[in-house]
């Protein structure tokens, strides 16, 4: 999938001007791309489009408007862009409660190494860069994650003919989400495109 580019970039004015159709527009796409898992865990496909939100959105937010600035967001998100046969999703612990949730980081320590996609009953792991900041005994609220699928695994995908979920397999939690004709149709669109 091809990644963004400095030339897609708006600046923060011109992009004040589309922001509401553009951001609308995009959000309406990544609901098929929102797969809950368990009461706790949530997962968004990543693709072109909603990288080049989270860019417009980071520079507008941030006041971002040096080049140097602006080409370090833009390599920063490219990495969430998926490669050939690859799927690319962002992984939330969604936990309201902070004492909660801070004690469910703890609890879910490791889980950037216990998550998984299955496409027709073969798993495929989801890796992710791990932060400067990683830590082996808590794990984050958000995570990236890339899942590099077999040829044959991405071209049924591709043909709408294979059923996937996103497990995971942790000693806290073990979870399933089978993914829904609208993700696996937005997952086949992405696979399809160079």
């Amino acid at each position: 999938m091809k990644t963004v580019e400095r030339g897609e970039i708006l600046s923060i004015a011109e992009y004040e001007q589309i922001r509401p159709h553009f951001r609308a527009r995009v959000l309406a796409e990544k609901r098929p791309r929102r797969v809950p898992i368990g009461d706790f865990l949530g997962a968004t496909f990543e693709n072109h489009d909603s990288v080049l939100l989270q860019i417009q959105e980071m520079l507008r937010t941030e006041r971002i408007t040096s080049e140097s600035g602006i080409a370090h967001e833009i390599e920063t998100y490219n990495d969430l862009i998926p490669g050939e046969d690859e799927l690319s999703f962002t992984l939330f612990v969604e936990i309201p409660d902070r004492e909660t949730r801070e004690r469910m980081l703890t609890e879910l320590a490791g889980l950037e190494h216990a998550v998984f996609v299955e496409v027709m009953g073969q798993r495929f792991p989801a890796t992710q860069k791990l932060p400067d900041a990683y830590l082996p005994t808590r794990t984050t609220a958000v995570h990236y994650f890339k899942a590099q699928l077999s040829r044959d695994a991405a071209q049924a995908l591709r043909s709408g003919r294979a059923e996937a979920a996103l497990l995971v397999d942790h000693p806290r939690c073990s979870l399933r989400a089978d993914l829904q004709p609208p993700t696996l149709s937005a997952l086949a669109a992405d696979l399809s495109t160079p």
